[in-house]
């Protein structure tokens, strides 16, 4: 079962780092909990080998930008019985299931030791939490000492667990305002997180896997791999294309919500309301293939940001999608967003209590807004 996920870009060439006898250590916030864990690691776009020296997993201790690790509390990761490994260009591999028990809104430190020069070629660029890159191999430390502070998932895009009998996860699949882009780093207060948080309390046993990218699209992206890949190949791969290995690869997915397409308005090629009815029905198409419960999200508004996104055209097909979105009876539920998150003197703008200041992304209060907006009966069953 699914219990975290990030989803996987390649790396501008500005942006490669290179790490060699260094150890990553990489903190992720489960939703649902469960045992014997599994980590995916993933070098779809490598263009060379990543050689893992060691790995293991284990319970963060403290909180903030923390990646020590409960004593006792951490356990080798193994690739078929081995502790190392080599991810191939283009590979993603799942570990052996450790020997650990995994409580549910817990955080887990993932250490990688990469004893060789090693590009980071598969990244998923905005984490919103700090991790740590140290010296030597220091998968074992439970305290890993000083470091240098990163702010990208390398190579990891999930973890699974092994959950009760009737648990199952819910996908949620869009761009920056998924991912929490402008909200407190280190804090777990993107939507996905806080409406774990909710199930949680309602003891509903539901993953929660946050596949957001900064600046995704629906229709328009980027798939070449690291040394060939665009500039801004950070957006990712277009909803569309992404869906089968973002969505549908992750274990005991049920539900997926969307929230995408305002990128597709702000960024050339120019997109009408047609086009991106289109790529909606062809998510929900997808959705409905696999056995899943597809849910749509109406766009937010963005009347007062840039000019990229705030102009008569954006703001027409908008709301032409949003009204196809609530009331063309395709979906098999809606979230309405827009209704939520708008300001209610001026419909076009988001409330100022959710803005964080652009006129594009809520604040911490508006990723509240948005995790309290989903109603929780949507997946009871």
């Amino acid at each position: 079962m699914g219990t975290w996920a990030a989803a996987p870009t390649a790396v501008p060439a500005d942006k490669i780092q290179t790490l060699g006898d260094q150890t990553v250590r990489q903190v992720v916030h489960v939703s649902v909990g469960g045992d014997l864990p599994q980590v995916t690691l993933s070098n779809e776009y490598g263009a060379e080998p990543v050689r893992v020296g060691a790995a293991r997993i284990g319970v963060r201790a403290g909180s903030g930008a923390s990646t020590a690790t409960i004593p006792g509390s951490d356990r080798p990761l193994t690739f078929n019985g081995a502790t190392a490994t080599v991810l191939a260009p283009g590979q993603a591999l799942v570990s052996d299931p450790a020997d650990l028990v995994v409580t549910a809104g817990a955080d887990l430190v993932i250490s990688l030791y990469l004893p060789e020069r090693t590009r980071t070629g598969t990244v998923s660029p905005r984490a919103m939490q700090q991790h740590l890159v140290v010296a030597g191999d220091a998968t074992g430390r439970s305290d890993p000492g000083p470091g240098r502070t990163i702010t990208r998932y390398l190579w990891l895009t999930g973890v699974s667990i092994r959950a009760v009998r009737n648990t199952s996860a819910i996908v949620a699949l869009g761009d920056s305002i998924t991912t929490g882009v402008r909200t407190t780093g280190n804090a777990n207060h993107r939507w996905p997180d806080l409406l774990a948080a909710r199930l949680r309390a309602e003891g509903l046993s539901r993953g929660v896997l946050n596949v957001g990218l900064s600046g995704n699209r629906l229709l328009f992206g980027y798939e070449d791999p690291t040394g060939s890949a665009d500039e801004k190949a950070s957006i990712g791969a277009a909803a569309v294309r992404r869906f089968d290995r973002d969505v549908l690869t992750h274990p005991g997915v049920g539900y997926v919500i969307t929230l995408i397409g305002v990128n597709d308005l702000a960024n050339p090629p120019a997109r009408g309301a047609a086009e991106m009815i289109a790529g909606h029905r062809e998510l929900i198409a997808r959705s409905r293939a696999a056995g899943l419960r597809v849910i749509g999200g109406t766009l937010l508004p963005f009347g007062g940001s840039s000019r990229r996104y705030d102009t008569p055209a954006n703001r027409r097909t908008r709301d032409q999608l949003n009204a196809w979105i609530r009331g063309g009876g395709e979906y098999d539920a809606v979230i309405d967003f827009d209704a939520v998150m708008r300001d209610p003197r001026n419909p076009r703008r988001l409330n100022p209590r959710y803005d964080c200041g652009d006129g594009l992304h809520p604040n911490d209060e508006g990723t509240a807004a948005l995790g309290t907006a989903v109603p929780l009966n949507l997946f009871a069953g």
